[in-house]
């Protein structure tokens, strides 16, 4: 049996549809399951049941720092072994985004998949391309944001999902291999330029003040988002790959025209 863990979410509830619509049966978990799911919490131990599942989509529990990140997937990691898995693929992030201030936690986690005695598969996945639309910011002459002329290699969650899904789908196929699953370049000014509309760069400095200034972030997120910026800016993650084409066996969703839904989703 297939089990994807944060059933909730919206990469897991992608992958789950996908499988869904491959006509390969999979399970749900979360902290909050609904009746077709089963309850797994990472911070509880106690509730890490992984009785009956072959193949784990464990979908990284990066919310929080990283020493409680790398404990949650510590705990899960060893279920799985206790309870025969014979199989992980672990949603990680792009092997250009070690300056990320939240790669430590993803690079610890393969390190201990790798370690387990446990099949695997790594999925090194690029930044979403909502997220990038998301991160612009709306003034009143068009947009602002500062991620300077920087180019980024977003991706469209919903192919993230189908890549999960395909490797789930065959594990064998895909034991041991390292997928980074990146896009194709996307810049903050190709986005206002889609939406018709100015794009002006802000210093790090102005950004960051505007980050600690917001009562609705946790203390970890300034930080990671500081870093998000400075690494598209200077040109750490506009690095491309084959690797999502030839998953999917089909060329990836445009990532320009998802971030600007994004954009012009949060517009005022």
């Amino acid at each position: 049996m297939i089990m994807v863990t944060g059933a909730n979410g919206q990469l897991a509830s992608l992958t789950l549809r996908e499988l869904a619509g491959r006509d390969v049966p999979a399970l749900g978990a979360s902290r909050t399951p609904s009746a077709a799911q089963r309850r797994l919490d990472f911070d509880e131990p106690a509730s890490l049941d992984l009785t009956g599942v072959s193949i784990l989509v464990l979908v990284s529990a990066g919310y929080a720092e990283d020493d409680r990140v790398i404990v949650r997937h510590r705990a899960v990691i060893d279920a799985a072994v206790r309870d025969g898995v014979r199989h992980v693929v672990y949603t990680s992030l792009t092997g250009a985004g070690d300056h990320l201030g939240f790669a430590l936690a993803h690079r610890a986690t393969e390190r201990m998949i790798r370690a387990s005695g446990l099949g695997w598969t790594i999925l090194r996945n690029g930044l979403y391309a909502e997220l990038f639309g998301a991160l612009l910011t709306w003034v009143p002459d068009g947009l602002e944001s500062a991620f300077g002329d920087g180019a980024l290699c977003a991706v469209a969650r919903a192919d993230l999902a189908a890549a999960a899904a395909v490797v789930a789908s065959h594990p064998t196929t895909h034991a041991g291999r390292i997928y980074d699953l990146v896009g194709t370049p996307i810049t903050a000014a190709g986005i206002a330029g889609r939406l018709g509309v100015t794009h002006r760069t802000i210093g790090l400095d102005e950004y960051r003040a505007q980050l600690l200034a917001d009562d609705t972030l946790l203390p970890f997120q300034p930080p990671m988002l500081a870093s998000i910026a400075t690494s598209v800016r200077h040109g750490f993650l506009d690095n491309t790959s084959p690797d999502l084409g030839q998953l999917l066996d089909r060329p990836p969703i445009a990532p320009l025209a998802v971030a600007a839904s994004a954009t012009a989703a949060t517009q005022p």
